[in-house]
């Protein structure tokens, strides 16, 4: 079967047999395009200070505390009053080694 003109032809004038061709066609190209669309769904997103808390697994003021140390400011968008914190880059740089302390 030629893909054009099962494209062109309308669906009340088709076969079962098209119907299920051009189906398997279109899960089939679905198929190819997904990886670039998986990455872009992995994003992990928390807000406000609750959100941190989730991250974190740890209190109310701890979480504030972390905000305000500006180790995870890379990870944080705040606009106003919304904080929006991307989890898997919030914890990333968590987990990197601090700075050494000025004396």
């Amino acid at each position: 079967m030629e893909l054009q003109t099962l494209l062109s032809k309308p669906v009340w004038q088709m076969t079962g047999e098209e119907l299920l061709f051009l189906s398997r066609q279109s899960a089939d190209t679905n198929t190819n395009q997904s990886p670039a669309n998986e990455h872009a769904a992995t994003k992990h997103y928390v807000y406000g200070i609750a959100g941190i808390c989730e991250i974190f697994s740890c209190s109310k003021p701890t979480a504030i505390r972390i905000k305000k140390s500006g180790r995870i400011d890379k990870a944080i968008t705040q606009v106003g009053r919304k904080i929006v914190i991307d989890a898997d880059l919030a914890l990333q740089l968590a987990s990197q080694k601090p700075m050494p302390r000025k004396r």
